[in-house]
């Protein structure tokens, strides 16, 4: 089995987060890492919406990122610290939208491991020098200067290493212009490691070490180490010279202390806590994550706790004396727990949230009001802190939101909704802010405005008034037998005195030379002047315009019987008609015109679609006017033209005739799209010098014929086509997309522009006319989203009704009951201990604390203790979102496995295993519990039947031949459903650990164990046994699994590899069990396992752990994939190779590209895909995707090694993309 693996949607966790002037000065960008890929992101400050500018797939683990900018340069440099061994220096190239790197230096091993330097990166704040250290033992130090061209050198590594020695976290400590100093959080664990008795693993402490690289004798030097109270996890850099301090902000347990060199004593403040909490009272409170804010006269940190409060931290210092006297400490707001936070100049807060969207917030505010201040000098007891009240947002304003699916836990692809194309259903988030998504492919489209008509529409077009104008002034709409004028302002109004003519249908119209408007109708053209006067062109005889194309400065038009005229505008404003006609040999059906291009006088080429399912490209150079250039022939007839003029990176290579060489080109191609008659979209090249077609790209787009409109997406010209769903064709990243609305069928359009929407479109469908607009672009699904109550789990389908069974579980959380007994004992107590005077306002704090309940998804939930658990199952309707029916499990019962099964032929039951007080590390259970319900009215009810209390952890339940199979911890039962509980028919205790997952097809039985793979088993109904008798030789920590045929399995683990098992052909299922162990050793199989062994057919690494995976069909019409999901939010496919020919192509275009494309970290492509076990028999497609990307000369070079044209290339490319998937 050869396959090919696509990335369908990449991930949307962010691991890491900075900000700077990338591209250059005043010119704020987000750098982000996604694990594996790299993002620049701007936020439009006008708008306040984050524009993605480059995405960047690296082959590789993105450990570490940081900026880092000269003294008295205006730009920001990327440093990247990965798993390949080097360290990278990136500038990003704004004009060419690349990133390029600067320096690329090796100093170790790759790998993520645990002495080899990547997962640290601090900087100088005077970008002088930075380290790069390891987990373990291993920092390096390396010096960045200029050179005489003022470009970016980098030194030797110069070493400080110390041995037996943990890093926690790194900075680079600002103090101005002296020797550069870095402060490591890091544990020495010599004496640990040398105590049997286990006393100095309890008091080991952690110790804050400051290293100074010496510039005058180059080296690297451990100046001062000190031991801290408290573990912390977090230094926090405070602006030093003469901005600042200086000095180091320690985030530690319960505790902020700030630290200095010399006489300056230790500032402690303790971290404050909500009032009336319901956290666990043992708990500590920690800093996750911090952002700084520096103006030449002030600085400010915001940090936020691990609920997600943010507070500003401000120090007050003596200027005089250089000590910061005073830690201050104010509740700023409450956001979702973040990951990374940047503070942007433009005054806007960006969050990369741990999990769930990232979002975008204006700061309204910088809490300078009557908010309480907490205070270091304030002095409490040990151990006591400060309280305050979480309220709603006051100094932030949500601006901009970007979807995150990360992490997603459990999906399935079917059409649920009946609309032809499978919807996938992701269960994804955290917590509280968990959610189902249903993703459909297509781009999300905002509805601005939709008003109804006085009949049936059959066109609409929109004009400006003068060519320089950026709005436009009409939308002219028409109608069988009017037309009716409308003016766009501060409202859209009916208007007669434009100079169109509303009393008959109108074939065209446009804006024409400076100031003009033209109007084509059936018997004739209206040119309409800036001063209202008006020149008319009337049909010949009683022939009438059939057809006709408009641009800036020409009109074509064909009359009955296939006769062309041409008209060009002159330097009058005239519109003058060419002196010949052309004849065409059968009924013009279509046109198609490009516009001028700029600094030209005309489009050179018409584009005229016949009858006789033929295409005919027309010159309207003066010259060779209206002289036949080229033809194409059709598969069926064409119903629309468009030539657009697209700029995008993918190189087109023209084989041009008349012994010229070949045009290499990368920007500004001129592309002809045809829309058949038959639902089909053709999208040629059109050669601009001789008018020749080629490189033909065919795409199905839907059963109506395609009618095609040319509209304005990102400055650049797109192209709208029509069919029974309406597609976008559009470069975005210099690269091609054609993807389709999620909206409801539109019959015509054409592009629109206003103040309060620069880039719709405006749409007739039925009798409506609709403004829309289309603003994530790039995107390959849209999103509808149903809030969740805790973390899902897993979910089935009742395969009739299409209702969704799903089980939602949260460590360290409280059921709705405990919450409220809590809330009452609370109460309860401050009633208890007020005096006799202050009993009233204890009971109004009681009451208070009673009734508060703060939204969930916002403020996060209370954390209970290690071991507490709150489950529930839901009952949902995926397509309108309703709950039908919720059953909350008691506290500490964490759901773990559902399925549903027909145990007798009128009765459908839901099975539903639950542990009791599990505790993850290390590893305690009270036994499990199975729940059985009874599923009523059409799968929107249960009924509780029972519960059977077993002695271990259900870790999977499967139907087997009517009966339930359930994995209990390391054994394999069949259960039969009793009256009042489960009744146990036979048990298989060889399973290694735990079983996952389970699968059954006839007889056999696919087991996978969470560190031992896959287990093949025959269930013997007559005996009533369960007998394994394949497994594999190598262990597997698996996730998810998927059945692909009775003897071969797709199996996932938790380093993110992906393999294909299969069963010999040869293995026999028909083993007997040994009962009286009296069988020779030689017979008990391989490796004390089973008597078969499993082939791997193929495995590949993909980086991220993939928690779901199934075999799907993701287009209407399409082949099966086997499509998986990870935890960072990507989606992806597996596409078999469906011919030898194929597959010799794509494995030859793999090999040039591993030697011609060099990754961004510098990690190396095929050592990447192998991390753990050699990649077999699957193709990298993001790696050949890659070919559109390098130069023109590499593109050729590769193209010419297989023997084709670098178009044809970029063809199978997208051949073999659409053939599957999107």
């Amino acid at each position: 089995m050869y396959l090919y693996n696509l990335t369908l949607q990449r991930p949307n966790g962010i691991t890491h987060c900075i900000h700077g002037n990338f591209s250059g000065p005043k010119q704020q960008e987000i750098c982000v890492s996604r694990g594996k890929v790299l993002e620049i992101l701007k936020p439009d400050p006008s708008t306040g919406k984050v524009y993605t500018l480059l995405t960047v797939e690296v082959f590789g683990v993105i450990r570490s990122l940081v900026p880092i900018r000269l003294t008295g340069s205006n730009r920001d440099y990327i440093v990247i610290g990965s798993d390949s061994g080097r360290i990278l220096i990136l500038e990003y190239n704004a004009s060419k939208n690349t990133l390029e790197k600067v320096h690329q230096e090796t100093f170790g091993k790759s790998g993520c491991r645990r002495i080899v330097p990547g997962q640290f990166l601090a900087v100088d704040p005077k970008g002088r020098a930075l380290m790069i250290g390891a987990v373990e033992k291993q920092k390096l130090v390396y010096i960045l200067n200029r050179d005489s061209q003022a470009r970016l050198t980098i030194s030797s590594p110069l070493e400080a290493h110390k041995a037996n020695t943990i890093t926690f976290h790194t900075v680079g400590v600002d103090v101005g212009f002296e020797n550069p100093i870095f402060a490591c959080l890091e544990v020495d664990y010599e004496e640990v490691d040398n105590d049997p008795t286990g006393q100095a693993l309890k008091d080991v402490k952690q110790t804050l070490t400051f290293y100074e690289l010496d510039l005058g004798l180059n080296h690297v030097v451990r100046k001062y180490s000190e031991h801290l109270d408290e573990f912390a996890n977090l230094l926090i850099t405070v602006p030093g010279g003469n901005e600042g301090p200086s000095g180091v902000l320690i985030c530690s347990e319960n505790y902020l202390t700030f630290k200095n060199f010399g006489d300056q004593p230790d500032i402690r403040c303790p971290i404050p806590k909500r009032r009336s909490d319901l956290d666990d009272p043992e708990r500590s409170i920690i800093f996750v994550s911090s952002a700084t804010h520096k103006t030449k006269n002030m600085f400010f940190f915001l940090v936020q706790t691990e609920q997600g409060d943010l507070f500003k931290v401000t120090l007050n210092h003596d200027p005089d004396m250089g000590m910061v006297t005073e830690i201050r400490l104010k509740y700023f707001d409450t956001v979702p727990v973040a990951s990374a936070m940047c503070v942007l100049r433009t005054g806007f807060l960006f969050v990369a949230s741990e999990f769930g969207n990232h979002y975008l917030y204006q700061v309204s505010n910088l809490g300078d009001d009557e908010e309480p201040e907490f205070s270091s000098s304030e002095r409490l007891e040990e151990g006591d802190t400060f309280f305050f009240v979480p309220r709603k947002l006051k100094n932030l304003i949500l601006v901009d939101e970007m979807d995150s699916l990360s992490p997603i836990m459990a999906c399935h692809i079917a059409d649920l909704a009946n609309e032809d194309t499978p919807q996938l259903y992701v269960a994804c988030g955290r917590g509280p802010r968990s959610s189902l998504r249903i993703l459909r492919h297509g781009l999300e489209v905002t509805e601005m405005a939709v008003s109804e008509l006085p009949g049936n529409p059959n066109a609409v077009w929109t004009v400006k008034r003068r060519a320089d104008d950026d709005f436009d002034a009409y939308i002219i709409v028409s109608f069988i037998n009017a037309t009716l004028v409308l003016s766009i302002g501060e409202t859209v109004e009916e208007v007669t005195d434009s100079g169109f003519l509303g009393t008959t249908p109108t074939l065209s119209c446009s804006q024409l030379g400076e100031d003009a408007l033209v109007q084509i109708y059936r018997e004739g053209i209206r040119h309409i002047r800036a001063d209202k006067r008006v020149n008319e062109w009337r049909a010949p005889g009683k022939r009438t315009i059939t057809q006709c194309v408009v641009n800036q400065r020409q009109v074509v038009i064909a009359l009955t019987g296939g006769e062309l005229v041409y008209f060009e505008m002159d330097s009058t404003g005239q519109l003058n008609e060419y002196t010949e006609r052309k004849e065409m040999t059968g009924e013009v059906v279509c046109m198609g015109l490009g516009s001028v291009p700029e600094n030209e006088q005309r489009s050179r080429f018409l584009a005229v679609g016949l009858s006789d399912s033929t295409v005919r490209i027309i010159s309207l150079d003066p010259q060779d006017c209206l002289t036949r250039l080229s033809m194409q022939a059709l598969p069926a007839p064409a119903e629309s033209l468009c030539i657009v003029e697209m700029k995008t990176t993918e190189g087109i290579v023209v084989d041009a005739s008349g012994g010229r060489d070949p045009q290499t080109r990368s920007i500004g191609t001129s592309y002809l799209n045809i829309g058949l008659q038959n639902g089909v979209l053709l999208r040629s090249v059109l050669d601009s010098v001789t008018g020749d077609m080629s490189d033909t790209r065919t795409r199905y787009l839907g059963s109506r014929p395609v009618k095609l409109f040319r509209i304005s997406m990102q400055n650049n010209e797109a192209v709208l086509a029509m069919s029974s769903r309406t597609w976008l064709s559009y470069t975005y990243q210099g690269r091609f997309h054609l993807t389709p609305l999620s909206y409801e069928s539109l019959e015509y359009a054409a592009g629109f522009a206003s103040e309060q929407c620069p880039e719709g479109i405006v749409a007739i469908s039925g009798n409506t006319l609709r403004i829309l607009t289309l603003e994530k672009l790039g995107v390959i699904f849209n999103q509808e989203v149903r809030p969740l109550k805790y973390t899902p789990r897993r979910f089935v389908l009742h395969p009739e009704t299409n209702i969704i069974y799903l089980i939602e579980t949260d460590h360290v959380c409280y059921t709705e009951l405990t919450k409220q007994h809590r809330r009452e004992q609370m109460a309860k107590e401050m009633v208890d201990a007020a005096d006799e005077d202050d009993k009233e306002l204890a009971s109004e704090m009681a009451a208070a604390v009673l009734s508060e309940k703060l939204p969930e998804e916002i403020f996060g939930t209370p954390k209970g203790a290690i071991g507490m658990w709150a489950s529930q199952l839901r009952v949902m309707d995926p397509i309108s979102g309703e709950t039908k029916f919720v059953h909350e499990f008691e506290q500490n019962e964490s759901a773990q496995s559902l399925m549903r099964f027909e145990a007798r032929p009128a009765d459908t039951f839901l099975l539903i295993g639950v542990a009791k007080d599990l505790v993850l590390n290390p590893r305690s259970h009270l036994g499990g519990v199975i729940y059985c319900f009874l599923v009523l009215e059409n799968g929107e009810r249960l009924h509780f039947i029972h519960r059977t209390v077993i002695d271990e952890v259900p870790g999977a339940i499967c139907p087997l031949a009517g009966r339930a199979l359930i994995s209990v911890g390391a054994s394999l039962r069949v259960y039969e459903i009793g009256k009042k509980k489960l009744l146990k028919k036979c048990e298989n205790k060889n399973v290694p650990n735990h079983i996952i997952t389970l699968h059954t097809m006839g007889h056999r039985v696919f087991a996978t164990d969470v560190q031992e793979s896959v287990h093949f088993i025959r269930y013997k109904k007559m005996e009533n046994q369960l007998i394994v008798f394949a497994d594999d030789t190598s262990p597997r920590f698996s996730v998810a699994s998927c059945l692909l045929d009775y003897s071969t399995v797709c199996v996932t683990d938790k380093f993110g590899n992906i393999t294909v098992l299969r069963l010999p052909a040869d293995a026999n299922d028909e083993v007997d069990i040994d009962p009286t162990g009296s069988k020779g050793l030689w017979d008990r199989g391989l490796l004390n396992g089973a008597s078969n062994k499993c082939d791997v057919l193929s495995q590949f690494h993909i980086g991220e752990i993939v928690t779901s995976v199934q075999r799907a069909t993701l287009i209407p019409g399409g082949s099966e994939s086997l499509v998986y999901t990870t935890i960072s939010g990507t989606i992806g496919a597996l596409l078999p190779f469906s011919s030898h020919e194929d597959h010799d192509f794509f494995q030859h275009l793999e090999m040039h590209m591993r030697s011609e494309y060099q990754t961004l970290c510098g990690r190396d492509q095929s050592a990447f895909r192998s991390y753990y076990l050699p990649v077999k028999h699957v193709i990298d497609g993001d790696l050949c995707e890659q070919y559109s990307n390098l130069d023109m000369a590499k593109q050729k070079l590769i193209a010419d090694g297989l023997d084709r044209t670098p178009s044809e290339v970029s063809k199978k490319l997208e051949d073999l993309r659409t053939r599957y998937a999107f």
